[in-house]
């Protein structure tokens, strides 16, 4: 069994909270040090048990809190060559024993649990999602994609439980004071996942197993939750599937959400 929290989930910052009876593993640590040490004590994880953390992309609202992390607890780091070289300035405070090199597609264990990281489609130097597996179960973690490819959605399938971006609400991003540089970029192929491309997303996996979504990644600016939901749920229906067909759930920008408990 695994269990699941997203301590910190939006544009401004993100942190994810996997574990199972023998390891415990962050995913990015895009706030500070100091609010991921808080997040895991109020949902009673000592930060001294962390096992590791993966990276998914060198912006900062993932990788923040990731050098001062590892440096004051002694936590090994996972990241492709590519995402190491583009944060320097995280990476400088990191000691070699902690620095840890995967590639896209290969599998690595952190003590039993599976690793397996994919490509994602997104502005940054090697961005990639994950697939972590214990024996038959699997959970995947989908965010900062700007479209969904065939690739993705065969990684995504058969996962019981899922990640997933729902970033922003189009008619909101229009009418946003961005700039329409950054408007294109958010819109485009490498840029995030709209709450109508999350809702189609989920629609296709249901049939693979999937049993709980939390969506993830919300803009602030551009998406509200009752609208990410609502919006996802629409999708579900109109694809001919009952809203109560999976647990449906919404990250929490600012504070630690529910602990899931992730079953086969």
């Amino acid at each position: 069994m695994f269990k699941f929290c997203s301590l910190y989930s939006g544009s401004s910052g993100n942190s994810l909270f996997v574990e199972n009876d023998n390891a415990k593993i962050l995913i990015d640590a895009g706030e500070s040090a100091k609010k991921i040490v808080e997040a895991l004590s109020s949902i009673q994880v000592d930060i001294k048990d962390i096992d590791a953390i993966l990276v998914t992309h060198e912006h900062k609202d993932h990788i923040k809190g990731l050098g001062t992390l590892s440096q004051k607890y002694d936590i090994p780091v996972y990241a492709n060559s590519e995402t190491w070289d583009a944060m320097p300035d995280q990476s400088t405070k990191i000691s070699d024993s902690n620095k840890n090199k995967f590639t896209p597609y290969k599998d690595f264990a952190i003590k039993d649990l599976i690793i397996s990281p994919f490509k994602i489609p997104h502005d940054a130097a090697n961005p990639c999602g994950y697939n972590i597996s214990f024996k038959k179960e699997k959970i995947s973690i989908a965010t900062d994609l700007g479209h969904i490819t065939e690739d993705i959605l065969y990684r995504l399938e058969k996962s019981s439980f899922v990640l997933l971006e729902s970033n922003y609400e189009p008619q909101m991003l229009d009418v946003s004071p961005y700039p329409y540089v950054l408007k294109q970029r958010i819109k485009g192929p490498k840029g995030h996942l709209s709450n109508k491309m999350a809702g189609e997303t989920i629609s296709n996996l249901i049939n693979s197993g999937l049993k709980t979504v939390m969506l993830g990644h919300l803009s602030k600016e551009n998406n509200f939750p009752e609208l990410a939901y609502k919006t996802v749920v629409e999708e579900l229906i109109a694809n001919h599937f009952d809203e109560n067909t999976i647990k449906l759930g919404v990250a929490s920008r600012h504070k630690p959400g529910p602990v899931i408990e992730i079953a086969s």
